[in-house]
């Protein structure tokens, strides 16, 4: 599938393009690599840009026409646009809130979509997702954290990890289990909360970047309304979904990252000295760059691939999982790569001003490990492919 070739979309391509030039917001988050929490004084403009960026009908263009939207899916601009932001290495909307406006679109009542999709449009309110536990993270139904019944409240106690932007949001959308003696997909339920409600607490976990761009958040007899719930009671699996595929979705743009960083590793090879002329001119280097730029080329295709598959119906319950298990190890051997061109230098950090590239590629290094791990741990999505698109036996379960 070449998107190329449909004058139209070109020429919508080039407006998008002229759009993020234009309008590119002036945050330092900007130059690290992989999806970073914001630091605190790029909050205002991240808000500025998720607002022109819903105004100028490049996201939310399918929400429906009363909340801004066209109210259709036109999957071919939306992977353009996504095409074009990965390029430009320009940030998403800041926070969750794509993720929770899929939720509150499609499961919400009228009454939280009036409330809280047009904050999310304008990026006044900054969510978060509290889906993943300590002991729950790729098998995701098996969280613990409990929301009892009391009045007209549900009372939550329990424990989420690995919050993006968990420091920094207003809304957090929650998935708590409200009924332990069901199978354990049928007894959880999603909630909209108040982040500042009494009992929540938010520790920023320290990373090896230097960075905290996750935490840990703790509920200790948190109270959160009946009327926070988000679709039914027990039907939070459900709910979730909605997101789940809105997240894994993102990946059929990610190949275009990988172009822009291969080319970025031949002009550092270009500009690298190995013995006694640059580094681009040494056989095994060559050898590698063709092979990184190949399986880069081969997660665009994928990407488009799978756009053509779902605009057709034909989408398969393995592409996703596949698109990101191969992004991932993709991004993997090209950041160790790019170490390993530096010689002696892939010691220096970004605070080094003698750091190649500003030390993007070191960072970039120790950040891959985490991609193979979020949106679904590859080992599981792995399974998910040989058990649901192959038809191959599940994988023996210990007792």
């Amino acid at each position: 599938m070449k998107l190329q070739q449909d004058p139209e979309i070109e020429s919508f391509r080039a407006e998008v393009r002229g759009f993020l030039e234009q309008h590119r917001p002036p945050v330092r988050t900007l130059g690290r690599a992989g999806v970073r929490a914001p630091d605190a004084e790029d909050i205002p403009a991240l808000r500025t840009w998720t607002a022109q960026l819903f105004e100028a009908g490049y996201v939310g263009a399918d929400w429906p026409v009363e909340w801004g939207g066209a109210g259709t899916k036109d999957a071919l601009r939306a992977t353009v646009v996504g095409e074009e932001m990965a390029r430009a290495r320009v940030p998403t909307p800041i926070g969750a809130g794509l993720l929770a406006a899929a939720a509150l679109i499609h499961c919400g009542r009228p009454d939280q979509q009036r409330r809280y999709l047009p904050r999310i449009r304008t990026g006044e309110d900054i969510w978060c997702q509290l889906f993943s536990e300590p002991s729950a993270g790729s098998d995701l139904a098996s969280l613990t954290t409990r929301a009892r019944r009391d009045g007209d409240d549900f009372i939550v106690d329990g424990q989420k990890v690995w919050t993006t932007n968990g420091q920094h949001a207003q809304l957090g959308y929650l998935l708590a289990r409200t009924n332990p003696d069901v199978p354990k997909h049928a007894g959880i339920t999603a909630f909209v909360l108040d982040m500042t409600s009494p009992g929540v607490d938010v520790r920023p976990l320290r990373e090896i970047t230097g960075t905290s761009d996750f935490n840990e958040v703790f509920f200790d007899g948190v109270r959160i309304p009946a009327n926070n719930v988000l679709g039914e009671v027990d039907q939070g699996w459900k709910v979730a979904t909605t997101s789940l595929v809105e997240e894994r979705s993102s990946v059929g743009t990610a190949g275009i990252i990988q172009l822009r960083a291969v080319r970025d590793a031949v002009a550092m090879a270009r500009s690298l000295r190995r013995g006694s002329g640059p580094a681009l001119d040494n056989d095994t280097v060559r050898q590698d760059i063709g092979r990184l730029y190949a399986a880069a080329r081969v997660s665009v295709r994928l990407g488009q691939y799978n756009l053509s598959r779902a605009l057709s119906g034909d989408s398969d319950p393995g592409d996703a999982p596949l698109a990101k298990v191969l992004y991932s190890e993709t991004n993997l051997a090209l950041t160790e790569f790019g170490l390993g061109l530096q010689g002696t230098d892939a010691l220096l950090t970004e605070d080094d001003p003698e750091a190649i590239a500003g030390g993007w590629w070191q960072d970039a290094f120790l950040y891959s490990r985490a991609l193979t791990i979020a949106g679904g741990a590859n080992e599981v999505l792995r399974n998910m492919i040989a058990e649901r698109s192959l038809g191959l036996p599940k994988e023996p379960r210990g007792s």
